[in-house]
């Protein structure tokens, strides 16, 4: 386990509905980690993932962040901005009247780069995820795939330290999905960020994975956190594997559990 760089420490989560979205959540994110928290639905993993990003705040319990007290200079409140955070939704959302490059272009943008000074930035960002030559193109322009990598770039163009990811590629056919998993292992491997990623996919989070968190809906906790030790890079062979196969058992028998877990009448 790597030093921690956030940590959530017994978070709960209640929504005004009075539905239990967390309980006394705690976890221990490590530097350079790939965590997956896997999951059923309504077992607060997207709800964590937003407390971490500063886009809701816990009921009670609290983050703590390894820079708490001294952020650089120029860094202020608790949000993403704060802490060097990115954040890829679900759904691309991209502005369908702006170009690729100025979807990409817009959190330089809102922290008052012009676009010609923040050029070489968005176009290294486009150059990571393949789509450099389709800078000028529209969304409407793009494949569902495309506009996910517009999603990513956009995401990577602050060259955050922790990146958040909600599902990004659940809406996606499997070839796709196959390929953008070996895009994001790629660019973790080489830049070295801190990865959590939401997904209900036991095969996705081992492929992506060192460590998957499961979760239990109901209330929403931490019921197992398993290491996955496989080395990187991984590729097609590793997909085929018996190490992969016995992973995914492990993690499937321990999804099972979680969704055995669940309170009864729940």
């Amino acid at each position: 386990m790597t030093a921690p760089i956030v940590s959530l420490d017994q978070v709960s989560k209640t929504f005004s509905n009075a539905t239990v979205a967390l309980k006394d959540m705690s976890l221990d994110i490590g530097a350079g980690q790939f965590i997956s928290l896997l999951g059923p639905s309504g077992c607060g993993k997207s709800t964590a993932l937003r407390i971490v990003a500063g886009l809701s705040s816990p009921t009670s319990g609290r983050l703590r962040w390894s820079d708490e007290g001294h952020a650089p200079s120029g860094r202020k409140g608790s949000g993403a901005e704060a802490h060097d955070i990115s954040f890829v939704f679900q759904e691309p959302t991209l502005m369908p009247w702006a170009t690729v490059f100025s979807n990409v272009h817009l959190p330089l943008k809102l922290k008052g780069r012009s676009a010609a000074q923040a050029r070489k930035e968005v176009m290294e960002a486009l150059d990571m995820v393949g789509l450099a030559d389709f800078a000028d193109s529209y969304p409407r322009e793009l494949s569902g795939g495309m506009k996910m990598r517009v999603s990513i770039a956009r995401a990577l163009v602050t060259k955050p330290r922790l990146l958040l990811m909600d599902e990004p590629f659940a809406a996606l056919d499997e070839i796709t999905r196959f390929r953008l998993n070996n895009d994001l292992l790629r660019l973790w491997e080489q830049f070295g960020w801190t990865v959590v990623f939401v997904t209900h996919s036991v095969f996705e989070s081992v492929y992506l994975s060192n460590r998957i968190v499961v979760m239990a809906a109901r209330p929403g906790r931490v019921v197992a956190d398993l290491a996955i030790d496989a080395p990187y890079p991984r590729d097609e062979a590793f997909r085929t594997s018996h190490v992969y196969s016995d992973h995914c058992r492990r993690a499937s028998d321990a999804l099972q559990a979680a969704m055995a877990a669940e309170a009864p009448g729940a």
